[in-house]
């Protein structure tokens, strides 16, 4: 018994083989005839069948099976697929020490990643033109396709996760920044630049090579190697961002802490940090946020102004005053800072304007109360006066200052403001 199971398994093992083979025979025979439908029926045949087979066979079959995908470079073929069956008999080959097929498919391979990678460009060309989501949508899948056809070439996927948020699947952008981040993709390059001596503009070459050559036949001077920065950072960045505009905050979040622990010293993901902080409502901790950027950043104006504006919400008058006018001492033509003194001082009156509320029958304390409150007046006038010489355009800044000019009665100043105020309300 024992002896006829080894003979049936002989005999299903023989026939196993006569049929991958004559599904080989049938799919390279249309391949040949360029029926393509029918060699890709007889490649799925033999895929069940191929596990067991020899090294001859399977590299004969990969290789058919990414020529009927191929499809003579048609317009048709799916680039995804061609390029995974191209890389797989590249691999496959390698793998066994023996490159019959290798030759041949990396040719057709490197022909069609230039091809895709060309349309790739054209299509985002396009994108930047019309800013349509389809199109941008459009190129992001072709430089998705290069990185397919080519998978050491992973800055294509870092040009595909952009543009698939430019075009708002952030989805997608999603996946392929997390794939990115999971390789430990960093894009950190050399890059090979000369001059070139006709035209003096930057030219950059493949490889040191064809930059030296073009320097030793005189087209070419001042050959030199610049070095790419690691996208890494920007690339925390960009993942999170993508969940923020999903309103995914938590998740937002999630992403910018593993950033800031691999880059502790990165301004800009404490900024989007703080960000994602106002988005969700949590003032304090915006503030917290912007604080701790002053620490990285001293000389940035406007990280002082919006802490400014936050002590403001938070009742802080004198500390959102002082931040204020710090800003402005960074940047002195700061229109908003000055506006916002102006308005923190003001806010110095609402306790006298209560207090003159309840004193309507006793004039002679109302009195002394206006005078403090004109006091106040006065003190915030010169601010919302510089507000308004480095911005002529602000309809808040102007209503305001008129009526600080009608209430002082300074009647000179109140017809100049109302005369640009007038002009731009027309």
């Amino acid at each position: 018994m024992r002896k006829q199971l080894i003979i049936l398994s002989a005999f299903f093992i023989s026939m196993t083989v006569f049929a991958q083979k004559n599904e080989l025979k049938t799919a390279e025979k249309a391949i040949k005839s360029n029926d393509f439908a029918t060699a890709i029926q007889a490649i799925n045949q033999a895929e069940g069948l191929i596990a067991n087979a020899d090294e001859k066979t399977k590299a004969n079959f990969y290789y058919l099976k990414g020529i009927a995908l191929y499809q003579n470079a048609s317009p048709l073929a799916d680039i995804d697929k061609v390029g995974a069956a191209f890389n797989q008999l590249i691999s496959y080959e390698k793998e066994i020490g023996k490159a019959k097929y290798t030759n041949e498919i990396g040719e057709l391979l490197n022909k069609l990643i230039v091809t895709v990678a060309e349309n790739a460009s054209n299509d985002y060309s396009k994108a930047i033109e019309t800013k349509e989501d389809k199109d941008y949508l459009n190129a992001a899948k072709k430089f998705q396709q290069v990185y397919t056809l080519s998978p050491r070439d992973t800055s294509y996927l870092d040009n595909a996760a952009l543009i698939y948020y430019f075009g708002k699947d952030y989805d997608k952008s999603i996946k392929l920044y997390e794939k990115l981040l999971d390789l430990n993709y960093t894009g950190i390059t050399t890059v090979y630049v000369a001059t070139d001596k006709e035209t003096k503009e930057d030219v950059v070459f493949s490889d040191a090579k064809s930059m030296n050559l073009q320097v030793k036949i005189g087209l070419a001077e001042n050959p030199r190697e610049e070095k790419k920065e690691s996208r890494r950072e920007i690339i925390f960045k960009n993942l999170a961002q993508n969940y923020a505009d999903k309103g995914n905050n938590e998740k937002a979040l999630e992403v910018i802490t593993k950033g800031r622990a691999e880059f502790p010293s990165s301004y800009s993901l404490l900024i989007d940090e703080a960000n994602i902080y106002y988005k969700s409502g949590d003032n304090a901790k915006f503030k917290e946020r912007l604080e701790d950027a002053i620490r990285l950043n001293p000389t940035e104006p406007t990280l002082y102004y919006n802490v400014g504006v936050m002590n403001m919400d938070q009742q802080n008058i004198d500390e959102a005053i002082k931040n204020f006018k710090k800003a402005i001492e960074l940047k002195p033509d700061y229109a908003d800072a000055y506006n916002n003194i102006g308005a923190a001082i003001i806010e110095k009156t609402k306790p006298i304007i209560e207090e003159m509320n309840k004193s309507l029958s006793d004039f002679k304390k109302y009195d002394k109360l206006q005078a403090q409150q004109f006091e106040i007046y006065k003190e915030a006038l010169p601010y919302y006066e510089k507000a308004f010489s480095f911005n002529k355009t602000n309809i808040s800044t102007m209503q305001t200052l008129m009526g600080l000019y009608e209430n002082l009665e300074m009647t000179d100043k109140l017809n100049e403001v109302r005369a640009v105020y007038d002009e731009l309300k027309q």
